[in-house]
């Protein structure tokens, strides 16, 4: 949320509670803070309450209410002092953002990520000029920051966007994959940044050797570097099936473009990112970085999975989040099976095509953000 409440004119941060509404009892509001923690919130008499509309931060916008105008699942920050029992606040001002209006904001959000939005692997960055060269299959991206540009960051093993924190340009590596919104040139070749969400991802593809589902772990020998890695899979993890035909489809894709010029081939040791909305990963390339397109917007169609599903012998693609970059243990994000046609494609061994974490699931910046 939040950001237009986290923003809003407040006391200090002893002093208030955001969160999300559970219960409405009399004057006493029961909330989840952001941390998970329960509160009850006692609304003192003569309390000012207010309705703010997302992504403002001026109280001057704001209506004057009452506390039968809130309901469950709206988000409030209230500000005051801690009551006189453990887990209680009484509030002298109550500002509140409608769960409708929030769900809103997101579809907006998300269609202009669609339409402004695109991404990639980061090659080089300039901390002098804020300069970022960035590469979306065959296509070169300059993403030009500023003082004024918001920068998130995912970290251990979501990719929803409300788990990304607030980071800084200088957190950005070489070889993390990126997504961007702001004004495009017209030839797409370079982006003015408003927002920008990283993370440091890698790709593993190989065949499951070994399969342990009731703790939720599996091992496999990873065709790019030919090291056995251990993949954990969490509740977080997305596990899906690759359908026989669509895996026959597009290693047919990738036959005929491995071998072309460039051939928007991607490599399982950095890949392509997706470009949310502009028809896949290798941006306007063909062949096998358009089949990787073709991949991950079908990933994001496909039932969900479980690690049941999997057995020893299966050919699997990962995305993996990269906590340690030097460790053999890897979180999955996301893992594709049913996708022995593709492996077996080009005759390197190496897939011609990966998986990006950003269009599987609801977490991707594409989907809004909270």
């Amino acid at each position: 949320m939040t950001g237009a409440l986290a923003q809003a004119p407040a006391a200090p941060a002893a002093g208030r509670q955001i969160g999300t509404v559970k219960a409405i009892s009399g004057t006493s509001i029961t909330l989840t803070t952001d941390a998970g923690q329960p509160v009850v919130v006692n609304v003192a008499d003569g309390a000012r309450i207010l309705q703010l509309a997302p992504g403002s931060t001026d109280l001057k916008t704001a209506q004057t209410i009452t506390l039968a105008d809130i309901a469950t699942g709206d988000r409030v920050l209230v500000t005051g002092k801690a009551g006189d029992e453990a887990g209680t606040f009484a509030a002298t001002r109550v500002i509140l953002m409608k769960s409708g209006d929030i769900a809103q904001k997101h579809e907006l959000e998300q269609a202009d990520w669609q339409k402004r939005g695109t991404g990639g692997i980061v090659n080089s960055i300039d901390a002098g000029t804020g300069v970022l060269m960035v590469s979306a299959g065959t296509k070169k991206i300059q993403v030009n920051t500023s003082s004024s540009t918001k920068f998130r960051r995912y970290s251990g093993d979501s990719v929803k966007f409300e788990d990304a924190v607030p980071s800084t340009l200088a957190q950005i590596q070489p070889g993390d994959q990126l997504r961007v919104r702001g004004a495009k040139s017209d030839d797409g070749s370079s982006i003015q940044a408003e927002e920008v969400v990283s993370g440091s991802f890698k790709n593993l593809a190989g065949v499951i050797a070994t399969l342990d589902a009731a703790n939720g772990t599996l091992t496999l020998k990873d065709l790019a570097t030919k090291k056995m890695m251990t993949v954990k899979i969490t509740a977080n993890s997305s596990v899906r099936a690759l359908p026989p035909q669509a895996a026959a489809m597009l290693a047919a894709r990738a036959r005929g473009g491995a071998g072309g010029a460039g051939g928007g081939q991607a490599r399982a040791d950095g890949g392509e990112a997706a470009a949310h909305g502009s028809g896949g990963m290798g941006g306007s390339g063909g062949g096998a970085g358009r089949s990787g397109g073709d991949l991950t917007q079908m990933v994001s169609r496909l039932p969900a999975g479980s690690v049941s599903d999997l057995k020893v012998g299966d050919a699997v693609m990962i995305v993996v989040s990269q906590a340690d970059p030097g460790s053999a243990t890897v979180t999955a994000v996301t893992l594709l099976s049913g996708v022995e046609p593709i492996l077996a494609a080009t005759p390197s061994g190496t897939p011609a095509m990966t998986l990006s974490p950003w269009n599987v699931g609801s977490g991707s910046p594409d989907g809004g953000g909270q």
